[in-house]
């Protein structure tokens, strides 16, 4: 067994209950999983200051110099020590409020100590409140001295003593009894080409960097190393899956395809459109099973791309599915190829959660007949019950909002089908690369013809009167207008109450008979939803109040106005879909955000961001830097995304050294079946070992 493997029990310092904390709260089972777990940020501790140079720009300091006197003053609820604290420039006071007993017997008067801490000025004087204090000697004696590492810890590990210093300590404890040689991770070759740290340094220089440029290196080598084998497990996995997955062959284009596309289509397809679909077509006549990313922003035109490819399987005598992530758009995906396929002999049914019992049966049944042609729904989709005659192709919209194991169901049970996956959260290059670097991406960068772009413009509340005069104008001219409150899980009633104050107001100031007021909002019974939602789809209604569940898939080409109402608590990504339900039509379309005047500084960014531009890339490449790549994609809860070093919003070139490295070895060497390249066999073998990996693609 290798010293990465050693159970963290058995690290000096630590023991059965320590190590039951560290595998519970921060899941560190072994010496590995200590050593990867990095330090967020770094204080410099080589440098030293005397008393005469504090200032209130300095967040923490560290001085040397002798203790004088310890005092202790209040009662026992109060009592507070206090010591005088001196150096050659001038005195201080050094306070303790907890540990007190224990400082006083350990603390020697007249010592040289070294103190840390976060300086205060207190009636003229210095001082610092619970300083991290230790003598003179035995902190020159330590092995490890410049920059202090701060670590992550939970509530629960702090309690027993966990905390970043005790995490610290025992790291300590782990660096010493490092082998001096160990085995990389990396191979000779690589280590030279990108003039890398070797792994043994690294892991020292991370948690205890001598200098800022050791530092920077054991970044540089940590962060390679990490999007070098997420790279090489997505690119061997499509490697794999290419060799040894024969996909359904679609050898017709036939009577269904040509007819829809010669007769029905309601438009000219844009040749972002006509480029997306010759790829598809291209991947399901390679005899290869297609696994296909199509990002288009909203309103681009992906539905119909996606309705000739399932015209292809169906032309070739197989069933197609679309699987959504909401009843509401399912329920919308439905009644738009329902309606686009209207002429033409296909059966499609719509399968989710709330249909009854015996209607769900029925469909079911006609499933696995080969009744149904199309299948479209929800997760009720990957039922075990639900068994297709011979499903061709899967189409999965908005698929970052199903977990990976979710989407796999739907083509495990069977000869794979073709996998076409749609996303209008537009994604950065260096996310699609880490999430989806095994699929082959296809890109509708164009808006169909006619479309304006809609104005956006950021509002207070002492516009709300300017506000509900240009709502007024908009439906004398015909037009509907949608006004959206968040909904947010943690504050779930008091957003009710909003929603529900906010219905009152709209209704009050557009009474009836003049003007109709529709609202949808998740707690509502499906059936009421819907009657809603059919009511404004249908134009009976002037304005539907809703909370985000209108934030996809709505499609109402006669509404031209998007209100958010405190626009400010809304993520960028979210802002984008919601702003995508207007500019359907033909008419300028417009997007007021309007927000307290209170605002944080990522919340005017963001908000600053949705005026500038309608650029769907643009606003995720932003969203990413505020917000991380899990909170865009909503992966977090599905494990996708757990990088302990790399920062995608950062490390773009990083990533692509990274990837460019992985597609040069798998060219020379498709099998990694060289002496140098078996390196990565063996510490692929140990990363899928470990949980987050097995859910890596």
């Amino acid at each position: 067994m290798s010293y990465f493997q050693k159970d963290i029990e058995f690290v000096k310092t630590v023991g059965p209950q320590r190590a039951a904390v560290l595998r519970k709260e921060l899941e560190i089972h072994n010496v590995s999983d200590l050593l990867y777990h990095f330090p967020f940020r770094y204080v410099d501790r080589s440098k030293f200051y005397t008393i005469a140079q504090l200032n209130d720009d300095l967040p923490y300091v560290q001085i040397k110099g002798v203790i004088t006197s310890l005092t202790a003053f209040g009662n026992k609820r109060t009592t507070r020590l206090q010591a005088v604290f001196k150096d050659e420039s001038g005195s201080m006071d050094l306070v303790w409020f907890q540990g007190i007993t224990w400082i006083r017997d350990s603390i020697k008067a007249g010592t040289s100590y070294v103190v840390f801490g976060k300086p205060a000025l207190f009636n003229s004087k210095w001082s610092i409140i619970h300083p991290e204090i230790e003598e003179f000697e035995k902190f020159t004696a330590q092995p490890f001295k410049g920059f202090q590492p701060f670590y992550y810890s939970t509530e629960k590990s702090k309690v027993k003593g966990i905390d970043s210093k005790g995490i610290m300590r025992i790291m300590r404890m782990a660096l010493k009894d490092l082998p001096p040689t160990i085995e990389e991770t990396l191979s000779p070759q690589l280590i030279k080409t990108f003039n890398l740290m070797p792994r043994h340094d690294a892991l020292i220089q991370i948690h205890f960097p001598e200098n800022e440029d050791l530092l920077r290196k054991a970044r540089f080598r940590l962060k390679f190393e990490e999007l070098f084998y997420i790279q090489l497990k997505l690119l061997l996995n499509k490697q794999n899956r290419t060799a040894t997955q024969n996909g359904r062959m679609f050898t017709e284009v036939g009577y269904l395809f040509n007819t829809f596309f010669n007769e029905h289509l309601p438009f000219e397809l844009t040749q972002a459109q006509k480029r997306v679909l010759k790829e598809i077509r291209k991947d399901t006549i390679s005899g290869k099973q297609m696994n296909r990313l199509l990002q288009g922003d909203v309103g681009s035109g992906k539905t119909v791309i996606a309705l000739f490819a399932m015209l292809l399987a169906l032309d070739n005598k197989q069933q197609a599915c679309l699987m959504a992530p909401t009843e509401i758009l399912a329920a919308q995906h439905f009644q738009t190829i329902t309606s686009l396929l209207s002429s033409l002999p296909v059966n499609v049914e719509l399968l989710t959660g709330s249909l009854p019992e015996s209607k769900k049966k029925a469909v079911i049944e006609r499933i696995s007949s080969n009744e149904t042609h199309i299948l479209i729904g929800t997760h009720a989709l990957i039922e075990d019950r639900v068994k297709f005659n011979d499903l061709g192709i899967v189409i999965i919209d908005e698929q970052h909002r199903f977990g990976v194991e979710q989407r796999a169901k739907l083509w495990m049970r069977q000869q794979p089908p073709h996998v076409l996956v749609m996303t209008a959260t537009p994604i950065p290059r260096t996310l699609a690369m880490t999430l989806y670097g095994d699929l082959d991406v296809s890109i509708i960068d164009e808006l169909p013809a006619g479309r304006k772009p809609i104005k956006t413009m950021h509002l207070f509340e002492s516009s709300r009167l300017r506000v509900i005069g240009f709502m007024k104008e908009q439906i004398k001219l015909g037009r509907q207008i949608y006004i959206v409150f968040p909904l947010i899980e943690e504050s779930e009633k008091l957003d009710l109450q909003n929603l529900m104050a906010g219905y009152d107001s709209i209704q009050r100031d557009f009474p009836l008979p003049e003007y109709f007021v529709s609202m949808v909002h998740g707690k509502m019974k499906a059936k009421d939803k819907e009657q809603e939602m059919e009511r404004f789809v249908n134009g009976k209604t002037h304005i539907m109040i809703a909370t985000t569940v209108i934030e996809v898939g709505v499609n109402v080409p006669n509404a031209t106005v998007m209100i958010i109402e405190n626009a400010e608590r809304f993520g960028l990504s979210q802002l984008h879909q919601l702003r995508g339900r207007v500019g359907r039509g033909a008419e300028q379309s417009f997007c007021i955000l309007m927000s307290g005047n209170k605002l944080s500084a990522d919340a005017r960014e963001r908000l600053k961001t949705m005026v500038q531009t309608n650029d769907g890339f643009e606003i995720a490449g932003t969203d990413l830097k505020l917000r991380g790549p899990g909170d865009i994609t909503g992966t977090q809860q599905s494990g996708l995304l757990n990088l302990k070093i790399a920062e995608l919003a950062k490390d773009g070139a990083i990533l692509e050294h990274a990837r460019n490295a992985v597609i040069n070895i798998l060219n020379d060497d498709p099998l990694l079946n060289s002496e140098e390249n078996k390196i990565f066999y063996r510490h692929l073998h140990q990363l899928r070992e470990q949980p987050n990996w097995s859910k890596v693609s």
